[in-house]
């Protein structure tokens, strides 16, 4: 059990919420605000806690922007991003092989 190595578990994508952002954005390249919230079913507050959190580790990037007179919100993932996303696939991978 070599491969087994609970410590290559990425904490800051681990959480159910987080997760969810990376995994939707893994696929969408853009992802508004609104979406996300009503995709994963989150308040506008936790939603917000999680994805400055996914930025703060330069996994994911946020434009802010107006349509009309409203703000816009849109999240992409980062190159960064996408490697860690990668990694912390294979992580689980060998964990549960």
């Amino acid at each position: 059990m070599k491969d087994f190595d609970i410590g290559k578990i990425d904490d800051v994508i681990h959480g159910r919420m987080r997760l969810g952002i990376m995994a939707y954005l893994a696929d969408a390249e853009v992802a508004e605000f609104n979406e996300l919230k009503a995709l994963l079913q989150a308040t506008q507050g936790n939603l917000s806690v999680h994805l400055r959190k996914l930025e703060e580790a330069g996994y994911i990037a946020i434009d802010k922007s107006f349509s009309g007179r409203k703000p816009l919100t849109r999240a992409r993932m980062t190159p960064e991003g996408r490697k860690a996303f990668a990694a912390y696939l294979e992580a689980l991978v060998k964990l549960i092989a």
